[in-house]
C-alpha cells in the first residue's frame, strides 16, 4: 500500500496500545487457555508423542516444542493473540502510515467482536489458522506495490503453515498467496499456471508435513465420505454404503443414524452406535481392500441431486441460514473435562464476553452466509485505488473459503468459519472507507445481495 502522509509516532503507538488490549482482554477472561474436545486430545498428543492425523499433526507437533517453556495451553493461547493482534495491527499501522487514520482504527476495532474474543480464547485450529492469514495479510499490506521480496516470502511461508491446518484451507490460503505475486505473473497464461502451482503447493502443504513429522492415519477422510453416503441414502431413498456392512434394510437404518446438521451421528463416540458408521466401516469395509474415494464418487455421480440437496441442506444449516435443529448448540466452544485438571478459572469478564458472543449469535451479525455475503459484496464493490489491492484477495478468500464448506463440510460449528467473519468485516471497512469514491450503482448493486440474504435468512427464524 503506497505511502501517503507518514503517521505520527503517537498514533501508531495509541493502536499498539489498543492491539495489547484487546490481546489482554481475552488473555485475562480466558487465561490458560480454554480446551475444548479437540485441544484436549491435541494436548494429550503432544504430551505423548504419540501424534495422529485426525486433528493437524502440525498443530501438535507445534504444541511439543511449547511444552518446555511452559505446560498447559498458555503458550498456544498466547501465539494466537500475538498472530491475531499483531496481524490486525500490522493492517492498521500499513492504513495508518497510508494516512488512511480512521479506517486503521477501525480495523483494529474488528477485533473485539465479542465472537472473536471467545473464540481466540479457545485453543483451537481454526483460531491458529486466522491469525496466520491475519498476519499474512498484514505483510501483504506493507509489501506496497513494489511487491518488495522479503514481506512476500515471509507471507509466503506463513501461508504453507496455515494450509498445514486444515486439510480445506488452502482455499482460503490461494487468494493471499496470488496477491503476494508480481503484477506481471497474473497476466495472460502465467495467471492459470500460477493458480495451478499455488493450489498445488497449497493443497501439498499437509501431506508432506503429516509425513514428515510421522503421524499416524486415521482414516480421518472417512467422516467426510460416510456423512454424504449417509446424505445421498437418505435423499435418494437408495442405499448407496458398501455391501460389506451387511445391515438389513440400510435405508432405513440410515434415516435412524442420519442428521442434516453433523456427521457425529456416524462416529465412533456415540452410544449406540450407527451399524453403517465408523466403526462397523473399519471392521467390515477397511479390510476388504474398498476404495472409499471411488465409491463416493460412484455415489454422487449415480445420485446427483440427492447429493446436492444434502450438501445444500447441510451448508444452510452450517452457515446458519436454517437455524440449527433442535437444540442449540453453543456458538463459541465449551471446556471440556481434561485429566491435568486444566480449566478457565470463573471470572466476570470470561462470563461477559461469552454471553455477549452467545447473544450476537443469535442475530445476523453471528450467521457465517451474512459473513460469506459480505464478502461477495466487498469482492464486487472492490475499494478504491488505495485499498482494492487488500480489499479483492481478502474478500476472495472469505468468501471461497466460507463457500467451501458448501462441500466439505461434516459438521456445523461457528469455529469454522472464524477466518470469513473476521476478514469479511476487514474487508467491508475498507469498501466503507472508499465507499465516496466508488459509484453508487456499484455499491448498490454489491450490496443488494447481503441484504437479501439477511432478509431471507430472517424470514427462515419466524
Amino acid at each position: 500500500m503506497p505511502s501517503a502522509k507518514p503517521g505520527r509516532a503517537g498514533g501508531l503507538i495509541a493502536l499498539a496500545l489498543a492491539a495489547l488490549a484487546g490481546a489482554a482482554i481475552t488473555g485475562r477472561a480466558y487465561w490458560p487457555g480454554l480446551m475444548p474436545w479437540d485441544a484436549v486430545h491435541q494436548y494429550d498428543q503432544a504430551l505423548s508423542g504419540t501424534i495422529g492425523d485426525w486433528h493437524p499433526p502440525s498443530m501438535q507437533w507445534l504444541w511439543q516444542r511449547l511444552i518446555p517453556l511452559h505446560p498447559g495451553p498458555a503458550p498456544m493461547l498466547l501465539l494466537q493473540l500475538v498472530l491475531f493482534w499483531g496481524g490486525l495491527l500490522l493492517i492498521a499501522a500499513s492504513l495508518w502510515r497510508a494516512g488512511r487514520r480512521r479506517i486503521a482504527w477501525a480495523v483494529l476495532a474488528c477485533g473485539f467482536q465479542p465472537f472473536d474474543l471467545a473464540l481466540i480464547g479457545a485453543v483451537l485450529k481454526d483460531c491458529l489458522m486466522a491469525g496466520l492469514l491475519l498476519v499474512a495479510v498484514g505483510l501483504l499490506a506493507w509489501q506496497g506495490e513494489g511487491r518488495r521480496r522479503a514481506p512476500a516470502l515471509a507471507a509466503g511461508a506463513l501461508l504453507l503453515c496455515a494450509a498445514t491446518l486444515r486439510f480445506n484451507a488452502f482455499i482460503a490460503c490461494l487468494p493471499l498467496l496470488l496477491a503476494l505475486l508480481p503484477a506481471r505473473w497474473l497476466a495472460g497464461k502465467r495467471a492459470v499456471i500460477a493458480v495451478l502451482a499455488g493450489t498445488i503447493a497449497l493443497t501439498a502443504a499437509m501431506p508432506i508435513a503429516n509425513r514428515l513429522i510421522g503421524a499416524r492415519h486415521t482414516a480421518v477422510s472417512l467422516s467426510l465420505i460416510i456423512f454424504d453416503l449417509g446424505g445421498i441414502t437418505e435423499e435418494a431413498g437408495v442405499d448407496v454404503f458398501p455391501a460389506q456392512l451387511a445391515v438389513a434394510d440400510p435405508v432405513a437404518v440410515n434415516h435412524g443414524c442420519y442428521r442434516p446438521d453433523k456427521w457425529d451421528s456416524y462416529s465412533d463416540w456415540v452410544d449406540p452406535e450407527c451399524p453403517l458408521g465408523f466403526t462397523a466401516w473399519n471392521q467390515a469395509v477397511a479390510p476388504t481392500g474398498v476404495n472409499p474415494n471411488l465409491l463416493w464418487v460412484r455415489a454422487v455421480l449415480a445420485h446427483p441431486l440427492a447429493y446436492a440437496r444434502h450438501r445444500i441442506h447441510h451448508f444452510a444449516i452450517n452457515t446458519r441460514f436454517l437455524p440449527l435443529p433442535g437444540t442449540i448448540e453453543r456458538p463459541v466452544p465449551a471446556a471440556a473435562p481434561n485429566p491435568w485438571g486444566i480449566q478457565v478459572a470463573p471470572n466476570p469478564l470470561f462470563g461477559t464476553i461469552d454471553r455477549l458472543a452467545i447473544a450476537v449469535a443469535q442475530t445476523p451479525l453471528g450467521w457465517p452466509i451474512v459473513w460469506i455475503a459480505l464478502a461477495w459484496s466487498a469482492l464486487i464493490a472492490g475499494g478504491g485505488p488505495k485499498t482494492s489491492r487488500l480489499v479483492v484477495p481478502l474478500a476472495a478468500s472469505a468468501f471461497l473459503y466460507g463457500m467451501g464448506y458448501l462441500a466439505f463440510s461434516v459438521a456445523s460449528e461457528l469455529r469454522y468459519h472464524v477466518w470469513t467473519g473476521i476478514a469479511a468485516a476487514i474487508a467491508t471497512v475498507l469498501v466503507a472507507g472508499d465507499a465516496r469514491n466508488l459509484p453508487r450503482q456499484r455499491l448498490l448493486l454489491a450490496y443488494a445481495p447481503t441484504l437479501a440474504v439477511i432478509l431471507a435468512a430472517a424470514a427462515m427464524r419466524l
